[in-house]
């Protein structure tokens, strides 16, 4: 082996580091591979990409940055959260001069302390981010945003999320009194080319419009789906595709009667799937999924309660057709207690994506929410802007039982951190007394980090009442991605070079 080649491998192990993306094997000269399990080491650096919230002028937005504290994490580094505006042109030549220079959002604090911003304002825009160093582990931003009147009122959150190249999101609409917008925000220095596709109960809808669409460096573009395809329908599955280039997607769903929120995009395409963290007052709850592949998908539907799996009568199934979206009502499933829907195909694993559309409360004090199928917490989940009240953890172990750490951070204005440790039986979601900071002052975050057992699936509800309507947002908490697997070699590389 000469230098060039454990250039290559130091190259390579460096850069997975960094992104978490990188793996890497280094062969012995006999052929036999001496990689040793690969080691979890923290990120080094970590993109996060902010939606434009809402325009209305009587909406407020607030963000929240959080890093938890990582072993083995740098001693240094910085993170901030920048305007999503690119070029600013000269008042008297119309020349475009450069960046602007804009005031970032918020200033995120040490890695254990959250730290808030206000994004409210007019025309608030998208943001991007970047932690390195210190910082990067786990990143968390949360954007919440409160529409006290008009389409869309209520309580919208989101966690601002990582740049990709590809976005499912069953659960939109183009139906009379629906006004959904996907979000498309682009982080680099060159322009991202993205297609955006639509697919219905009958499959595809045509259009030319969602093709090649262009989004500016460092620019946000919001798409008014309803443009994009002639014809109106309730239950839409839209994909995101990236032909170069990354971006961040989320769509934003208003509805004329029931309120608004944020629609995050559903974890990959598999054969069985968890919405974990269905309210236990929910009022209705309806289920959208989409099959992708060239294979019809026969699911069996189950919710996993406080006392176990059980079925919902009269929605024992559903049967999604290949290319089609379907969908199903399932009312107010969760009966009172806490639940989780777990999707498992019955025939072929043809994979699907889904998410579930919640509603509490009646008549004129409606409002809504998403649960997208999402991933296990994996080696530890964050959620930031947290409160005394007004928060709920749910907790779901599908299938064997689990012992799972829940740590409250220290509070943004002062406060100590606190930790429990909770058992969740196998088939069940427990709503969990999550642990607050003593001496809480602001807000704080929570991290889920499974101790034991099977995989464990969260997600965390923000609620607030505004003038008698439950106002509500719910978080999937998929991995933080605070750690990446590399390899260590446990050749001894002096031998090699000596040949």
């Amino acid at each position: 082996m000469n230098r060039t080649t454990l250039s290559l491998i130091a190259g390579a192990t460096a850069l997975a580091a960094v992104t978490g993306f990188a793996s890497l094997n280094a062969p012995a000269a006999s052929g036999d591979n001496t990689a040793k399990a690969a080691t979890q080491q923290p990120v080094e650096r970590t993109s996060l990409l902010c939606p434009q919230p809402s325009t209305s002028e009587i909406a407020n937005t607030s963000y929240t940055s959080y890093t938890p504290v990582t072993q083995g994490a740098a001693d240094s580094g910085k993170a901030e959260l920048q305007a999503a505006a690119v070029e600013s042109a000269d008042s008297t030549s119309g020349k475009k001069t450069g960046k602007k220079t804009v005031k970032p959002a918020l200033k995120p604090a040490e890695p254990g302390k959250p730290a808030t911003g206000d994004g409210s304002g007019a025309e608030p825009p998208a943001l991007v981010g970047t932690a390195e160093g210190k910082f990067a582990p786990g990143w968390t931003v949360q954007e919440t945003t409160a529409v006290a009147a008009g389409t869309g009122r209520g309580l919208l959150g989101t966690n601002c999320a990582a740049p990709d190249t590809e976005f499912w999101f069953p659960g939109v609409s183009t139906a009379t009194g629906r006004t959904d917008y996907v979000h498309l925000t682009n982080p680099d220095d060159s322009a991202a080319v993205v297609d955006v596709e639509m697919y219905g109960k009958d499959g595809t809808l045509k259009s030319t419009v969602g093709d090649g669409i262009t989004v500016q460096p460092h620019a946000s573009e919001p798409i008014l789906l309803s443009t994009l395809a002639s014809g109106q329908q309730t239950d839409l599955t839209v994909h995101v595709t990236v032909r170069s280039g990354r971006v961040g997607a989320a769509v934003q769903a208003l509805d004329d009667k029931i309120g608004g929120d944020w629609l995050a995009a559903s974890t990959d395409p598999a054969g069985s799937l968890v919405m974990p963290g269905i309210p236990k007052d929910a009022t209705a709850v309806r289920l959208v999924a989409f099959a992708p592949g060239d294979q019809d998908a026969d699911l069996k539907v189950r919710l996993a309660s406080p006392s176990g799996l059980i079925t919902p009568a009269g929605n024992e199934t559903l049967h999604v057709k290949a290319g089609m979206t379907a969908a199903a009502d399932l009312g107010d499933v969760t009966r009172g207690e806490a639940g989780s829907l777990v999707l498992t195909s019955t025939g072929t694993s043809a994979p699907v994506v889904a998410a579930l559309q919640v509603v509490r409360g009646k008549g004129s004090k409606q409002e809504m929410a998403f649960i997208p199928a999402t991933s296990p917490v994996g080696a530890r989940a964050t959620v930031a802007d947290n409160s005394s009240k007004g928060t709920t953890l749910a907790v779901s172990a599908p299938g064997q039982s689990a012992q799972v750490k829940v740590t409250a951070s220290a509070g943004s204005e002062g406060g100590t951190a606190a930790t429990k440790t909770y058992t969740i039986k196998g088939g069940t979601t427990q709503d969990v007394d999550a642990p607050v900071p003593a001496g809480l002052k602001g807000t704080y975050a929570l991290t889920v980090e499974p101790v034991s057992g099977g995989p464990v699936y969260a997600s965390r509800t923000l609620a607030s009442a505004q003038e008698g309507v439950p106002g509500f947002t719910i978080q999937t908490l998929p991995d933080d991605r605070g750690t990446v697997a590399v390899p260590e070699a446990d050749q001894d590389l002096s031998v090699l070079l000596k040949k």
